[in-house]
């Protein structure tokens, strides 16, 4: 299914697809998620995401376990959490609640133009393909997510930087965030979970054979082979280029919303504005058991430290 960024919305047998920007970001209509999909409907759906990097779903009332059930339909689930754990009924589901920062450390985040914007769990060695969130609790207004596109980031770099990162390789890790102490017990946390990757800093998306630039900005800290002082002002540089509002699509959810994205070819950033009200936002997210990026050159990434995701 080519993008077509001509038409308002995209019929086809089983689904509308209805675009929300120019390359990233379509809502997904004449579908009921809460029942069992047909194979066809799979596949128009995962075909869609490949094509729009994220999709969404309105009016799809339902409990963890439906949610659970409805995303085993797309592949094989990860336990909830690497690092942060699962849910203490539902393994697979991690738990997206408004104050869960609040219990790793004290300190105001230092403001950065890509501060909080990552992709999942990229310190594994196959971070996962797909992640699913659906909304239990949403605000009246605010808390809203936003996606980038890593494909179009990196098509918009110069031709001579492009030539330049394609041999390239990032190390992704977990660490606190600028600004933010951390208690002994968040640290102890990562040091028993930890995970750190060697991933290339372009890889080719498995499905759609185009190179993105594969920048999570949160946990990649490191570009091999450069000087700190080159590894710091290149990833600045790549971490700003890669979130700007040109290549993103930002969503405002309704109760009974789904958001479904593709890892391999976005970055995405939680809302930070519900901190500041005194509405609650409760989320539950499921991720897919991914694939190990591969490079322009064909080379895979490098696990340094940590075992891969498996299915839970």
């Amino acid at each position: 299914m080519p993008l077509d960024n001509h038409a308002s919305e995209i019929q086809l047998d089983t689904i509308t697809i209805r675009p929300m920007a120019m390359t990233i970001g379509a809502e997904i209509h004449g579908i009921d998620l809460t029942k069992p999909l047909k194979d066809a409907a799979v596949e128009e759906i995962w075909q869609a995401l490949v094509d729009w990097k994220v999709v969404f779903f309105r009016d799809q009332s339902m409990d963890n376990d439906a949610f659970i059930a409805m995303s085993r339909q797309f592949g094989d689930l990860t336990p909830g959490h690497h690092v942060y754990g699962g849910h203490k009924k539902w393994n697979e589901l991690y738990w997206v609640a408004k104050d869960r920062r609040k219990t790793r450390g004290s300190g105001e985040l230092l403001y950065l133009p890509w501060q909080g914007w990552h992709t999942d769990v990229t310190p594994a060695i196959n971070p996962p393909k797909v992640s699913i969130l659906r909304g239990e609790i949403v605000p009246p207004y605010g808390g809203d997510t936003m996606w980038t596109d890593l494909n179009a980031a990196y098509e918009a770099l110069s031709p001579v930087m492009r030539e330049f990162i394609d041999g390239l390789r990032g190390v992704h890790y977990y660490a606190p965030k600028a600004g933010i102490k951390p208690n002994k017990d968040y640290l102890d946390q990562m040091k028993d979970n930890l995970i750190i990757t060697e991933h290339p800093l372009v890889r080719v998306h498995p499905e759609s054979g185009k190179r993105v630039l594969y920048i999570s900005p949160t946990f990649l800290h490191e570009i091999k082979g450069l000087s700190p002082t080159e590894s710091t002002a290149l990833l600045d540089l790549l971490k700003t280029h890669a979130v700007r509002p040109e290549f993103t699509v930002r969503f405002k959810w309704e109760p009974g919303s789904i958001a479904m994205w593709d890892n391999r070819s976005t970055a995405h950033m939680a809302p930070r504005d519900i901190w500041a009200s005194d509405f609650d936002r409760d989320f539950y997210r499921t991720t897919l058991v991914g694939d190990v990026p591969v490079g322009v050159d064909g080379e895979e990434s490098t696990a340094i430290e940590g075992k891969p995701l498996v299915a839970a």
